[in-house]
């Protein structure tokens, strides 16, 4: 008896791509990592891809998810914006400007003032978040990458 042949994954074709006006050529799927690597996008800079129509271009994730690129799509290059965002906290909703959170700012967002004392414990847990972290846990001195519409519980206990 012979073991059934294992599928091999999708080849990668090489795509032509554009990354600030200059053509490169790229795997197709590929990274946002390769493609920052690939346009040699600047520290402080982020890249975005072009969208038709009148709307905001973009933002590619500077990390290993998937992306399926189009033949000649254009990408650009540019300072890092940061929108403000609602997120949800405690049931609360809450304006913010990152692109991240840290733990002990989540903290002091959800608590005013912030309750303090040696037994005190904090836990945060989130879900709706990007494709990245979509849900889980904060661990204190942690950071989570945000989006729109994040829904975090932080939650103050007494160990005492």
């Amino acid at each position: 008896m012979t073991a059934a042949p294992q599928r091999e994954e999708e080849p990668k074709h090489q795509i032509r791509i554009h990354i600030d006006q200059t053509p490169h050529h790229s795997p197709n799927p590929t990274t946002g990592e390769a493609l920052y690597k690939l346009g040699g996008v600047a520290a402080g800079f982020e890249l975005y891809r072009e969208v038709s129509g009148n709307r905001e271009d973009k933002s590619v994730e500077n990390d290993a998810e998937p992306i399926r690129l189009k033949e000649d799509e254009h990408f650009h290059s540019g300072p890092i914006q940061v929108h403000e965002l609602a997120i949800i906290v405690n049931g609360q909703q809450k304006r913010v400007k990152a692109k991240s959170l840290t733990f002990a700012e989540l903290v002091a967002l959800a608590f005013n003032p912030i309750p303090v004392g040696e037994n005190i414990l904090f836990t945060i847990t989130y879900e709706n978040g990007p494709h990245a972290n979509p849900e889980g846990t904060l661990m204190p001195g942690g950071v989570v990458k945000i989006k729109e519409g994040m829904i975090f519980n932080v939650t103050a206990t007494d160990k005492s």
